[in-house]
């Protein structure tokens, strides 16, 4: 575990690039878990680190990957002994046939343009429920990541509740927000497909 700290304090020190509208692309330390664990006063032979990061358009594995890898090279020349290693998370996708593959947890970020048919048909219809269309992003990873950053598919966002509880412990949607956001996505449905 030790070996791990120094390791980790460059890490925690690296400023991910920023864009002007997705703002910072962040990394967050989400977990250490040694090995044996539970360690019962056993020293442990190996510690894994799960960070979670936050990605900008244009970035690609090996872009977030280099320079978590520079600072381990950097590290590994200070310490001839630190034995590490950087990877993407995987996980196993089950396809509707029931078929399963390991793939990498990769989100690509993505942005569709204000002025898109989508977004536009979007605005008109919550504008129909005196909603105030407001464009904007998420602060969190979202299942566009895959429908228009993997498969080109224009995507836009529109849920109830505020952004700030989503994805937490104790996450909520209040009734009332829930009937509204079902009759925006009713509005923006119809005026997508009334252009």
């Amino acid at each position: 575990m030790e070996k791990i700290l120094p390791l980790l304090q460059h890490i925690l020190s690296l400023r991910p690039p920023q864009d002007p509208f997705l703002g910072e692309g962040i990394l967050v330390l989400t977990d250490i878990i040694s090995s044996p664990y539970p360690g019962a006063s056993v020293i442990p032979q190996e510690c894994r680190v799960t960070f979670d990061r936050r990605l900008l358009v244009g970035e690609t594995e090996e872009s977030i990957l280099a320079p978590l890898q520079q600072i381990i090279r950097d590290q590994q020349q200070q310490d001839s002994q630190l034995q590490a290693e950087v990877s993407l998370a995987e996980g196993v996708l089950t396809r509707p046939d029931g078929t399963r593959e390991r793939v990498k947890k990769f989100a690509p970020a993505w942005v569709i343009e204000e002025a898109h048919p989508l977004v536009q048909a979007a605005k008109q219809g919550l504008a129909t429920l005196g909603l105030p269309p407001v464009v904007s992003r998420y602060s969190f990873c979202t299942n566009g990541s895959y429908s228009a950053g993997v498969a080109g598919i224009p995507t836009i966002g529109f849920g109830p509740s505020c952004e700030g509880r989503a994805h937490t412990i104790d996450e909520y949607v209040e009734r009332e927000q829930l009937e509204m956001a079902c009759q925006g996505y009713q509005a923006i449905a119809k005026a997508f497909l009334l252009t």
